[in-house]
């Protein structure tokens, strides 16, 4: 397995796993997906202010994604992040998540950050397990502040100090 730097070439089937994030998961609490033309806008947004956009390459194909971004668009969060891992289905226990995350903390620390946060919808156990494994504590757990497929939604927020 690969991992670098997403580029435009990645795209297709980054829009690919996002959409199917949307569409069976709870992991993203939106149930529109989106068109090729956001994911360039999101990439190219990442990437000119010099946050990671991350692949998972394995038998030439993008295996999965991670990303951070600001957690908050107020000056005073500047050196706090949020991470996004989403992985094909197909490729789904094989701990590509783990290592793409591995490799984005690293790159949080390098851009000189302070901490990452992991928003995660409560009832997603690998996923706050994935987070736990590395170092994350939970900051918080907020009760039914989404809903989503006809059921109120938690949140659990972890925090890593970088």
């Amino acid at each position: 397995m690969l991992i670098r730097p997403a580029v435009d070439a990645d795209l297709d089937a980054i829009l690919v796993i996002h959409n199917d994030a949307i569409q069976y998961s709870t992991a993203l609490w939106t149930d529109e997906t989106v068109e090729r033309i956001d994911r360039e806008d999101w990439l190219a947004s990442r990437t000119s202010v010099g946050d990671a956009v991350l692949v998972a390459i394995e038998n030439d194909q993008v295996a999965g994604y991670a990303a951070y971004a600001p957690w908050r668009a107020k000056f005073g969060y500047r050196h706090t992040v949020e991470d996004s891992v989403y992985i094909a289905e197909p490729f789904q226990g094989r701990g590509i998540g783990r290592s793409l995350l591995v490799e984005l903390i690293e790159h949080a620390r390098g851009a000189g950050h302070h901490v990452m946060l992991a928003d995660i919808e409560s009832g997603n156990a690998a996923s706050i397990r994935l987070h736990e494994s590395l170092g994350f504590v939970e900051a918080g757990h907020l009760r039914e502040i989404g809903t989503k497929f006809d059921r109120w939604l938690d949140l659990t927020i972890l925090q890593l100090d970088l």
